[in-house]
């Protein structure tokens, strides 16, 4: 190969003005579609380990928030047990809460209720409402009956249901004791003696 075959290279040689416009030119570029980003390119990526929100992570309707059918006759009502936990298995938690009415001696008849949370009211529909509502009556105030413990295992209510033997049995001190569960089975809750779980 002559030296003449050899392509005439001088005008390939870059010098210091050509890389200083190339760089300016591109930090214009690189500018300029910084102030074009759209809002949603500022999100920020979860934490590392960090999973989106799922049903399961719903809080547990809030007790204090249900109004519960109990006729206090104007007395305040009292829910001194809940228990919170998924009872139909669609992954979000319900709360069971036992309620009376405040008295002022002996011991008021409990209900026990499940509470499921309120419908949204996003959408300012006529049918929305705020705090829990019950849905299920699972110990009946009329029944006279008290509930001790309280728990919700494996999708499965359990509780201690305190009782009467006779109307002679002062009402500050039950005489009766039976543990129990419910558990939701085709569309409602089904009530047994409990098997020690």
């Amino acid at each position: 190969m002559q030296p003449s075959d050899l392509p005439d290279l001088a005008h390939t040689h870059a010098r210091p003005t050509h890389w200083l416009a190339t760089a300016a030119a591109m930090a214009g570029v690189i500018a300029l579609a910084g102030l074009l980003q759209p809002g949603s390119a500022t999100a920020t990526n979860p934490a590392a380990g960090a999973r989106p929100a799922t049903a399961a992570d719903a809080p547990a309707p809030d007790a204090a928030t249900a109004t519960y059918p109990l006729d206090c006759a104007g007395v305040p009502t009292a829910v001194p047990r809940t228990a919170s936990g998924d009872l139909d298995g669609d992954g979000r938690p319900e709360t069971v809460a036992a309620a009376h009415c405040r008295a002022g001696s002996g011991t008021p008849p409990y209900g026990l209720y499940v509470l499921t949370g309120a419908p949204s009211d996003a959408d300012g529909g006529a049918n929305a409402t705020k705090g829990a509502r019950v849905v299920a009556t699972l110990v009946d105030p009329a029944d006279a009956l008290s509930i001790g413990d309280l728990a919700i295992r494996d999708g499965v209510v359990t509780a201690t249901v305190l009782g009467y033997t006779s109307a002679d049995v002062p009402r500050c001190c039950p005489d009766t004791h039976e543990a129990v569960e419910w558990r939701w089975s085709g569309g409602t809750f089904l009530r047994t003696s409990a098997t020690g779980r």
